[in-house]
């Protein structure tokens, strides 16, 4: 099958990695002659933005939506404000097609850096479901004054029924396939309103689930307990503010952002899913072919597995680990002096020899 493939690398360091993860995914075709690609790219980003004063093509979702996936390198860049550069491509591709579930793995692979002492691959090894439409992330609010003594900003939290359900059940489906334990992460001592209907929503669909092992913590002591307990989280639920802060303190005590993925999922498939490394375009390596593309790769996996190829998928892990271990072709933030593309040309060696 021919999955066609948008791929936005984006801005600083995103067209270096991203070009790593299509060299990986090329070679898992000419390996599997069962799965192809078609890749088109397109150029939308922070210097679109310069020259065209927008971030993407005024038809860029209609564009978008003809396709299978979206491969995202990164967005953001000096010049442009970060909330123009969010707001106006990563934001709008997430909300025009409804991709509600962002999949963020925090999994300490073997031979990854960990800077938790006494923690090994067994302890740190999680799976974040992190509600990515509303919440925190939903654009309501209001300024008013702009510029008078007496300004005034108020930005609102949309917490809706249906938003929590779906993405709670999605978690707790997860964790019945998986059969592991689900852990809500919320606020609800403070936040009286959005927090307290998040619980309660997570405590009515628990009912539905009683072979579910269940855990709920407020998101300061989620916080302490990922650093002194990491075990403790298998499947997380959480909102999209508390999942963004939290998947970056993942990826810190299971390798660094080099090593962190995510996926924007469409479970229904009505639109396109989108998949991108989450560790943003490090502007000041830009060019320099010394960035990580390990994150793009395993964003690459996310996509293979989201497309059904659930064997494959576990083979570029399996690639990424190997890596690690040996230690050969890792890039300067993993202690090692590879450039960019010699890290993925060592995956793409990986999967010939074991595959061919």
């Amino acid at each position: 099958m021919v999955h066609k493939i948008a791929v936005i690398p984006g801005d600083g360091i995103g067209p270096e990695v991203i070009s790593e993860g299509v060299k990986v995914l090329q070679c898992v075709s000419r390996l599997d002659k069962s799965i192809q690609f078609e890749f088109t790219n397109f150029p939308w980003g922070c210097e679109f933005y310069l020259k065209n004063g927008k971030m993407m093509d005024d038809n860029g979702i209609e564009t978008l939506s003809k396709f299978d996936g979206i491969y995202l390198g990164a967005v953001g860049y000096p010049g442009v404000p970060d909330h123009i550069s969010l707001w106006g491509l990563l934001l709008i591709i997430r909300k025009s097609f409804d991709q509600y579930v962002n999949i963020r793995p925090v999994k300490l692979l073997t031979g990854a850096p960990c800077p938790l002492k006494d923690k090994n691959p067994e302890d740190i090894n999680m799976i974040f479901v992190r509600e990515n439409s509303e919440g925190e992330y939903s654009g309501s609010g209001s300024w008013l004054y702009k510029g008078k003594p007496n300004e005034v900003v108020i930005q609102d939290g949309v917490f809706s029924r249906i938003g929590c359900e779906r993405i709670i059940r999605y978690a707790f489906e997860l964790a019945r396939t998986e059969k592991k334990s689900l852990t809500s992460i919320s606020k609800g001592n403070a936040l009286n309103y959005s927090m307290v209907f998040w619980d309660q929503i997570f405590k009515e669909v628990s009912e539905e689930y009683p072979d579910v092992k269940t855990y709920s913590y407020l998101v300061d002591a989620a916080s302490m307990l990922m650093v002194t307990k990491p075990e403790q989280f298998e499947i997380v639920v959480t909102s999209n503010l508390f999942g963004d802060i939290l998947t970056d303190l993942g990826a810190a005590i299971a390798g660094g952002m080099g090593l962190a993925a995510g996926a924007n999922l469409n479970p229904e498939r009505t639109y396109p899913s989108m998949f991108e490394p989450i560790h943003g375009s490090a502007p000041d390596i830009a060019g320099k072919q010394c960035a990580n593309p390990l994150a793009a790769i395993w964003s690459a996996s996310q996509m293979l597995d989201f497309f059904g190829y659930t064997e494959w998928a576990d083979r570029l892990i399996e690639a990424i680990g190997a890596l690690l271990i040996e230690k050969k072709s890792l890039t300067p933030d993993l202690g090692g002096s590879a450039a960019t593309w010699e890290t993925g040309d060592a995956i793409v060696d990986y999967l010939q020899k074991q595959y061919s």
